[in-house]
């Protein structure tokens, strides 16, 4: 196949003042112009919209209701001791609009397990926030009033705590209630996790049927589970979410997390129940997380068969990765039967241009973002704009100020149309945003979105069942905690990679399942100290996992993000009968991102791989070029020339015949001086782009042992340097994108 010679423009426009406040997020993209998989030509401007935090408020974490003590069982945390005397509020759950400025808000279960929550009593509240805006307003939100959940009338038929008082309010020891929706004669259906059930309450908190089961499917605090039966829902797992019709008939509850005996540990299952037969319909649908460990928060029914679903991980603060709305359609899944989703928000990018919650910890800056771990609400008001909200776990949770539990928050954000004029210039989040997160985990690509990031990269290495993983290198002791395992001692190993010989524990040797158990860790602990904080928090992603978290993001000028994967030794992984290319091409077509449009760009130091992907795939190919030796597959052909020789003239025109761009190691683009300091550019940009190829220069770090000597901000080899001024000489220069370890800085100047 002949590669299309026309120099591609990879557009982006970065909306960007400083690289420590990054712009808000333009999300749900509407592009003028579509080429294919949503991409625009290079010079069509986007019209997107923007999230914006336009009302907050808070409701404090520390609020009694009235009632009996509560939380004598509660674990302590940030300082706070059960019990309390009074009825705690630990967050709400599910949020419903009155349409009059009032809200009703359900907590859950209060403090996370039948054991420690019977003096937790089971309520509905009515609140009304005092919005703080631009115009001002206090920001709280007053409780009421509330309904009691109660089987006053003796539905139940087995135990619960009040069984002998006349009320028989319910508590936090009987249901877990994560989720509601009202019905249209004003009762209360409410999704729970225990059984897991569908409850019905009348107006005023009475029970008014006997809980609805879902067949075949019982967690561990199912009081009807019989001696020697299997759980198939996980604890804690059962209805998080739940949203209705806009005819109020049918109900789809979520269950949270992956049923036990799911092959598919991503897949979430959606069900139909029929309110007016009291049964479910036997319809079910297929929702995919963006990794095994997310969970689904809650849903929102926009229109008929269309849904807003919050999916989060179990993170908070600066360690969060994913809280996120996305929108999915019932009618529409993708080849594999699961549904399609759209991003809709990312709550961790929220433009915040009027300071509302400034200085209430983290996350409340000029770009605003919800961390807290439990990301439980959704709503689409009236007026069309979106209220999102949080359980606090009280009193566990401290996203916002360590030490100190977060408060229950309602944020409420505008999506505003906007126009933005691309620009030319692509940031490559190299290995993520490596700089802040402990490379090639979910963690750093999210932080490289965030920091608005055209592409992200993985680095592409095998498991011993073929699975595609990204690691910097096969060789895994730097970057994963695999040393300290000791049932995994007797895998270290001395191999030869690309002709050096290696020890330690190499990531063929392992299957996916295998290394699911690991965690990552910071491979620059003495340059990035900071980033040693979340050592051993996050999974070994997969390729696919990867793809699919930037084919459902999108970029600060409106488009999808891309991802840019480099094949590790594909020499050495061929010839242990592990070959890359593969899996590789069938990860890009199982995302639907396997033709010439997307916005993928494949990398590889070897040339016979980039000429064998060159039959086998549309996407974008890059030659990567170092600044020394030779490709390594040279080597095994007894072919003597070197990456010098590649980047002359004729080499530069040998290589577009395969591929469409070059990713230089940046000397080699422009020198430096004996004493650290940068020359002159040598010919390659334009030699490049004479034959028709982009240019992207790697790697560009922030720290002064990895700067020119003037761009250097001290003797201090880890200190922060001029990055962006370093940058902008291979802009001027003609450099067309440029891998960096801080993206943030990076478009600072690309912009």
């Amino acid at each position: 196949m002949s590669r299309n010679l026309t120099r591609r423009a990879l557009p982006r426009a970065i909306a960007v003042t400083a690289a420590t406040a990054t712009a808000a997020a333009i999300l749900f993209a509407a592009p003028a112009h579509a080429v294919g998989n949503g991409q625009t030509t290079p010079t069509s401007p986007m019209h997107a919209f923007e999230p914006t935090l336009v009302a907050r408020a808070t409701l404090s974490a520390d609020f009694l209701a009235e009632g009996p003590a509560s939380g004598a069982l509660a674990s302590a945390a940030n300082g706070r001791q059960g019990p309390w005397d009074g009825q705690v509020i630990p967050g709400f759950s599910a949020v419903i609009e009155n349409g009059d400025g009032t809200f009703w808000a359900q907590p859950d279960n209060g403090f996370g397990a039948k054991g420690n929550s019977a003096d937790f009593l089971l309520r509905n509240y009515l609140v009304r926030p005092a919005w703080q805006t631009a115009e001002g307003g206090d920001g709280s939100i007053e409780a009421l009033r509330f309904i009691s959940y109660n089987d006053r009338d003796g539905i139940l038929d087995f135990p619960i705590v009040n069984d002998a008082t006349e009320e028989r309010l319910l508590t936090g020891a009987d249901f877990d209630i994560e989720s509601v929706v009202r019905a249209k004669d004003g009762s209360f259906w409410v999704g729970e996790e225990f059984g897991p059930f569908l409850l019905h309450f009348g107006a005023d908190g009475t029970l008014l049927e006997k809980p609805y089961s879902l067949d075949g499917a019982k967690s561990p605090q199912n009081p009807y589970l019989e001696p020697g039966e299997t759980p198939r829902v996980r604890a804690s797992r059962g209805f998080e979410a739940l949203a209705a019709s806009k005819n109020g008939r049918y109900l789809y509850p979520i269950v949270e997390g992956s049923y036990a005996d799911d092959a598919d540990l991503r897949r979430r299952e959606i069900h139909e129940f029929d309110t007016k037969r009291g049964a479910y319909t036997g319809r079910t649908w297929s929702y995919q997380t963006d990794q095994e460990a997310n969970v689904i928060g809650d849903a929102f029914t926009v229109k008929n068969n269309v849904l807003l679903v919050v999916e989060r991980d179990d993170f908070e603060g600066e360690q969060s990765v994913t809280k996120r709305v996305y929108q999915v359609d019932l009618t529409r899944t993708d080849a594999d039967g699961r549904l399609e989703k759209t991003l809709v928000l990312d709550a961790l990018r929220i433009a915040n241009p009027n300071g509302i919650g400034a200085g209430d910890g983290y996350g409340t800056g000029e770009v605003f973002s919800l961390p807290v771990q439990s990301f439980e609400t959704i709503v689409q008001l009236k007026d069309g704009r979106l209220l999102i909200g949080n359980d606090n776990n009280y009193p566990g949770n401290d996203a916002r100020v360590p030490g100190t539990p977060d408060d229950t928050e309602f944020a409420v954000i505008d999506l505003d149309r906007t126009k933005i004029e691309p620009e030319q210039v692509t940031v490559i989040g190299h290995r993520g945003a490596s700089g802040y997160r402990p490379e090639h985990t979910l963690a750093a690509y999210e932080q490289a979105i965030v920091q608005c990031a055209d592409y992200i990269e993985p680095d592409v290495v095998s498991t011993k069942d073929g699975v595609l993983v990204a690691r910097h290198e096969n060789e895994i002791s730097g970057t994963t905690n695999v040393a300290a395992r000791p049932e995994f001692a007797d895998r270290k190993a001395t191999k030869t990679i690309d002709g050096a010989k290696v020890t330690g524990w190499f990531t063929e040797d392992f299957t996916l399942a295998e290394l699911r158990t690991l965690r990552a860790k910071e491979r620059l602990p003495q340059t990035r100290p900071a980033n040693t904080a979340f050592d051993g928090l996050y999974l070994v992603p997969t390729l696919d996992e990867v793809i699919d978290l930037a084919r459902h993001s999108i970029s600060c000028d409106g488009r999808q993000v891309g991802v840019y994967p480099e094949t590790k030794h594909p020499s050495y992984f061929d010839s242990i009968g592990l070959s890359l290319e593969e899996p590789l091409v069938a990860a890009l077509q199982a995302n639907g991102v396997d033709d010439a449009d997307a916005p993928v760009i494949v990398q590889s130091f070897e040339v016979s791989n980039l000429r064998e992907l060159d039959g086998m795939t549309e996407v974008r190919l890059a030659q990567l070029i170092s600044n020394s030796g030779r490709p390594y597959d040279f080597t095994l052909a007894g072919d003597a020339r070197r990456y010098s020789d590649l980047v002359t003239p004729s080499g530069l025109a040998e290589i577009a015949g395969y591929a469409d761009g070059i990713g230089a190691e940046k000397s080699v683009l422009i020198p430096r001086t004996p004493a650290g300091g940068l020359t002159a550019p040598t010919p390659v940009i334009a030699d490049a782009h004479a034959a028709g190829l982009e240019v992207h220069g790697w790697t560009f770090r922030l720290e002064n042992q990895f700067l020119p000597v003037e761009f250097r901000s001290s003797s201090d080899p880890i200190a922060p340097g001029d990055l962006a001024g370093e940058i902008a000489v291979y802009l001027a220069a003609g450099m067309d994108g440029v891998f960096s370890d801080q993206p943030d800085v990076a478009v600072t100047v690309a912009g």
